[in-house]
């Protein structure tokens, strides 16, 4: 039986294959020694309000700037009207990561140009 040698094109293969391992065995234990344990910190940006067919579209962010990921996350924005009245819309977002933003859309009947727009979170899940 004769043992068949490697050229050095497996072994370059080879040695980078390792050298990609260890490298994300590296980075996934540096970040799980990093990361904290506060709870999510969620914020809500709402940018400009756009005309469509049925009314209008208002583009929302949701940022968590927390340490653990929220799951089920449930966005309310208000449009309040120069008249007094109000108009409200609800998102829900399957999950925001640490450290990261989700985005999504909310739409009203109303202009929100002529009121003033708030949003918040108003709960959100633990995974």
């Amino acid at each position: 039986m004769s043992r068949v040698k490697k050229n050095v094109l497996e072994w370059s293969v080879f040695a980078v294959g390792v050298v990609v391992v260890a490298g994300t065995l590296a980075f996934l234990v540096w970040d799980l020694a990093r990361a904290g344990s506060s709870p999510p910190d969620l914020t809500v940006e709402l940018g400009e309000a756009r005309r469509q067919t049925s009314g209008w579209a208002v583009p929302v962010t949701v940022r968590n700037r927390g340490d653990e990921t929220a799951e089920g996350v449930h966005v309310e924005v208000v449009l309040e009207t120069a008249a007094g009245g109000e108009e409200r819309a609800e998102l829900e977002i399957a999950f925001v990561p640490r450290g990261s933003h989700r985005k999504g859309w909310v739409t009203f009947t109303q202009a929100p140009a002529a009121g003033r727009l708030t949003g918040r979170v108003s709960g959100y899940e633990e995974p």
